[in-house]
């Protein structure tokens, strides 16, 4: 199916849900954006489950989100359960107004729900010449280092600047070595996942999605991933007034109550310290790029080249859609 075909489908069962259009469309596009760029665990496949959550009076179709201007730079949100694509497009339009005015925007987000990917977010400020930090916390999925228990979500940590091409530097990456996302969208498929990357509920090392989600997801770098897991958790949970310390609830499998999610978006003017930072940020690249390459490299690439070819790729193809997830958009349309 063609993406604006797509779009407008999605659209239209976000409003049946009780959305109002606006906020249908932004999070349609959000949906539809993860699948561009090669991200399905982030797309469609989760369509059903935020509608399910909106039934069960989990997700506030029509929120009175809450703005409290603290200074000129700083903005805190209560986003009343909404959707969390909605509370994250207000903040970032929040944070990035700020960083305009002042050149730094700091925007905290409470009461908020699963937003997709961080580095849509991101992309946002950047197309303003806009260097940004995204966090957002999840769901228990990692035990910190040295406990039983899966207790952190997988957190990810995500950076954007512009460079001197269209192609923005965007690194979004969750702390764990794969996210759970893909594991999801592993178990639904029937699909294996990498060794290495999960444990079973009984520490044993599994392949099997399945028990990967009922057991343990392994962190990236050992004790120092945990450690990055728990400073998300902090900055998302402890530090905006959203819930934290395994409190997050999972939005597939718990349905005693809203999420609520903490989010905090950083924005910084580029060229708040150097005038010449796209001159800077240019030379920095090409100096990276122009390293000796090892064998079966053709290109050193940054984070974000790869995402950005994917979407350019994908845009004018139909996007592909599961006979899953075209089972769920039936039963969401009917």
């Amino acid at each position: 199916m063609k993406k604006n075909k797509l779009t407008k489908l999605v659209t239209k069962i976000f409003i049946n849900h009780g959305l109002n259009k606006n906020h249908a469309i932004i999070c349609a596009a959000a949906l539809v954006n993860a699948e561009l760029v090669g991200a399905p665990s982030h797309g469609l496949s989760r369509l059903k489950m935020y509608c399910e959550r909106i039934k069960k009076n989990l997700i506030n179709p029509k929120p009175k989100i809450k703005i409290k201007k603290i200074s000129q730079s700083i903005t805190h949100i209560d986003a009343k359960n909404s959707i969390g694509f909605i509370a994250a497009d207000i903040g970032m339009k929040e944070a990035i107004k700020n960083a305009k005015k002042t050149g730094f925007g700091l925007v905290g987000i409470k009461n908020s729900g699963h937003y997709g990917l961080s580095g849509y977010y991101a992309e946002q400020a950047v197309k303003k010449n806009l260097t940004t930090l995204v966090f957002t916390n999840a769901p228990p999925a990692i035990a910190p280092h040295g406990a039983l228990k899966t207790l952190f979500g997988t957190n990810p940590i995500c950076f954007g600047t512009p460079t001197d091409s269209k192609i923005p530097f965007i690194l979004d990456s969750s702390v764990s070595m794969i996210n759970r996302g893909k594991i999801r969208f592993a178990a639904r498929t029937g699909k294996k996942i990498p060794p290495g990357v999960a444990l079973d509920k009984f520490g044993n090392p599994t392949t099997d999605a399945k028990k990967a989600l009922r057991g343990v997801q392994l962190p990236i770098a050992s004790f120092r991933g945990s450690g990055f897991a728990w400073m998300v958790d902090i900055l998302s949970g402890v530090f905006t007034g959203g819930n934290h310390g395994g409190k997050v609830k999972d939005p597939f499998d718990d349905f005693s109550g809203p999420q609520n999610i903490g989010h905090l978006f950083i924005v910084m003017k580029s060229n708040i310290f150097v005038g010449n930072y796209s001159e800077r940020i240019k030379e920095n690249i090409k100096r990276i790029k122009k390293l000796p390459k090892i064998k079966g490299i053709k290109e050193i690439l940054y984070p974000g080249q790869n995402k950005f070819r994917r979407y350019k790729k994908n845009y004018n193809k139909n996007i592909h859609i599961s006979e899953d997830v075209k089972k769920d958009i039936d039963s969401l349309i009917s």
